[in-house]
């Protein structure tokens, strides 16, 4: 078997542009266009090279792109206020957070503060319990994105589908089981206290990988005929030269697997996509 190769380069730019279609439309009906105001604290380089590509994507999308670039001594405090300060701007419909933050600031105090109607990144308590209650909400990116690819990949249904998730994180693992779930998945959260995690894994019809450990699925370890989402990143310097990989082996997964998606060129894409999603329907609901 030789594994569909999902295209998250490709689907993401389809999704792109049908948002930007919709805000074409709301642009004609309203007079107004969504506002994403994105923060950045300090001189990250990862950072930098996320926000320059958030606000390219948000301008490419038709709307207004807002960058605030803070110095990395800039205090708790400060920060707060300019998030509060955006709360209260009209025209700023989604606010983001770069993430990581200078250590002497709290990020769970930050994204208390941005309103929830506002906080398009879907990391608000407020987002995160209504998802956790099936309630509407702002969704997170990655995992967002994920969903759409395995529900394009799927025909739509992921109905009584077993779903191992690798990962509890807030941003990623966590979000991913309760979307898969409101799918009617049987799901499984696996984490690094997983006792025979391989064997766990082996089980899986879906298996999502979010832990950040450089190609940790083995071929050994998926079930034949699995859809493989792999939201791995990880920087592999091989003597001279450095690539990305995922926390899969791709190579040797996509042998069994029915469906994978690769490292980079598959869920990364769909993140800002996705983002984008967010600020639509938050200035939507803002009307």
């Amino acid at each position: 078997m030789s594994a569909h190769i999902i295209d998250g380069k490709a689907f993401a730019a389809k999704l792109r542009e049908q948002v930007a279609a919709e805000v074409d439309l709301l642009k004609e009906e309203t007079g107004r266009v969504p506002g994403l105001a994105v923060v950045l604290v300090g001189e990250d380089p990862a950072s930098q090279v996320y926000v320059r590509n958030k606000g390219k994507a948000t301008v490419e999308a038709g709307m207004e792109s807002l960058e605030f670039r803070l110095p990395a001594e800039t205090s708790e405090t400060e920060l707060i206020a300019k998030v509060e300060e955006l709360n209260n701007d009209q025209n700023v419909h989604g606010i983001l957070v770069q993430l990581p933050l200078p250590k002497h600031i709290s990020e769970e105090a930050v994204i208390a503060a941005i309103h929830p109607d506002k906080d398009v990144d879907g990391f608000h308590v407020m987002n995160s319990g209504k998802l956790m209650t099936g309630q509407a909400s702002l969704v997170p990116c990655t995992p967002q994105g994920c969903l759409l690819l395995l529900k394009d990949v799927l025909g739509g249904d992921l109905s009584g589908k077993h779903a191992v998730v690798l990962g509890r994180s807030n941003i990623v693992g966590k979000p991913m089981a309760m979307l898969l779930l409101a799918e009617h998945c049987t799901v499984t959260i696996a984490h690094s206290r997983t006792r025979d995690i391989a064997a766990l894994v082996r089980q899986a019809d879906i298996l999502v990988a979010a832990v950040g450990r450089s190609e940790l699925v083995k071929q050994s370890w998926v079930k034949p005929g699995a859809v493989v989402i792999d939201v791995g990143i990880n920087r592999v310097v091989e003597g001279e030269k450095a690539r990305l990989v995922g926390d899969v082996a791709f190579e040797e997964v996509a042998q069994v697997a029915s469906a994978i998606t690769p490292v980079p060129g598959g869920v990364g894409p769909m993140t800002i996509a996705c983002l984008l999603r967010n600020t639509l329907t938050a200035f939507r609901a803002s009307l």
